[in-house]
């Protein structure tokens, strides 16, 4: 058995700690591409979400490598993630790419189905061992989130521009050439260093923009045009409250272990979505919610094309930004999408941002002076 996995942002780093040490064999993907995205459209039915295109373009990439089996999470509610691994089956095979698809979640809360799944992956099943790489992977995703987030405090505030983006993409590809959580962990803590030691402008105060919606159009660098880097460049901090960590956290962990989840989203969303309806819908109101309530200057909402739990939450979002006084931008992803009029869209969005915080600042002024 080879394992691959889907990419989705920095998920390569954690599913390769997870199989490190777990000693499976495995083929890392392709980084998402063109190549990808064209051979995903060729399978995938016409209608589907853009995640599940660019998807099945990395198991096909990786196919061509020597993998035979696809390791991916699972989804729930009316989303049609929770459809993804019998749907990538089906395409797969149909198509002369004889894969099994591996599915990470507890279905139905049955544990034994979830642990005859981890035995296997794992070929066996020690369960002090599988404690430790699970614990493990988990700090590594903590980590790799925690990284990402410095990059999008630094990036704003450096001096040299392109410098965070030159360490932090010369640490994703690096890291293919690191193995196990303890070597990736060490490369995690060296890059933040080297981008600690940047020379940044510590007076410099920027705008600052929540990045709400889909989670994979959100945290993939390939889907959204790296908006968190032209963003950065813009001198623009962003927040993404949707993280890899977060995600195994709450979706995967906590599905096992009876423990409180984090609900604050769901508290801030109550007076305009008080129900789960699939995706994250729920979390995009609520997280925008909350981001208004810190004090940020915008929000920008990405989800694909026919993403029905974010069409939801896109219709709801105008009441959030009339009661919060918060302007939202909604950006809707397909393989037709064009960089340039994406980028013209965000840049006039930073602009009228900009102008509201301008008119603000006088205003302040003015009230301070007695005028």
């Amino acid at each position: 058995m080879k394992i691959t996995f889907p990419h989705m942002g920095n998920t390569y780093i954690v599913a390769k700690s997870l199989l490190d040490d777990f000693e499976v064999d495995y083929v890392i993907p392709p980084f998402n591409s063109k190549k990808a995205l064209e051979i995903g459209t060729k399978y995938a039915p016409e209608m589907s979400c853009l995640p599940l295109k660019i998807n099945l373009g990395n198991y096909i990439e990786a196919f061509e490598e020597g993998a035979d089996t696809v390791l991916i999470t699972g989804g729930c509610g009316p989303c049609r993630f929770g459809y993804y691994c019998e749907m990538s089956r089906e395409i797969l095979n149909d198509n002369g790419f004889n894969m099994d698809i591996l599915t990470l979640e507890l279905p139905n809360g049955n544990l034994k189905e979830f642990m005859k799944r981890i035995r296997k992956l794992t070929g066996g099943f020690n369960i002090p061992k599988v404690i430790k790489v699970v614990k493990d992977t988990l700090h590594v995703s903590k980590k790799v989130d925690s990284l990402e987030k410095l990059t999008f405090k630094a990036r704003p505030r450096e001096v040299k521009k392109g410098s965070v983006d030159r360490v932090y993409k010369d640490f994703q590809k690096d890291i293919l050439n690191v193995k196990g959580s303890k070597q990736i962990l060490k490369s995690i803590e060296n890059t933040k260093n080297k981008i600690m030691r940047l020379e940044i402008d510590k007076d410099y105060e920027p705008l600052k923009v929540g990045i709400v919606g889909e989670i994979y159009t959100t945290i993939d660098f390939f889907t959204n045009l790296n908006i968190d880097s032209k963003l950065g460049g813009m001198g623009v901090e962003v927040d993404r409250a949707i993280t890899v960590s977060g995600w195994i956290t709450e979706h995967i962990l906590k599905a096992i272990i009876p423990y409180r989840k984090d609900i604050s989203y769901k508290e801030a969303s109550k007076p305009y979505l008080g129900a789960m309806i699939g995706g994250h819908a729920q979390e995009t109101i609520g997280n925008s919610v909350l981001y208004a309530n810190m004090g940020y200057d915008g929000i920008i909402q990405i989800y694909p094309l026919t993403c029905m739990p974010e069409i939801v939450a896109e219709s709801i979002l105008p009441s959030v930004e009339r009661d919060h006084d918060i302007p939202v931008l909604t950006l809707i992803l397909d393989e037709m999408t064009g960089e340039a009029g994406y980028i013209t869209r965000i840049e006039a969005f930073i602009d009228l941002l900009k102008k509201r915080k301008e008119r603000r600042e006088i205003g302040e002024e003015l009230i301070l002076s007695g005028n």
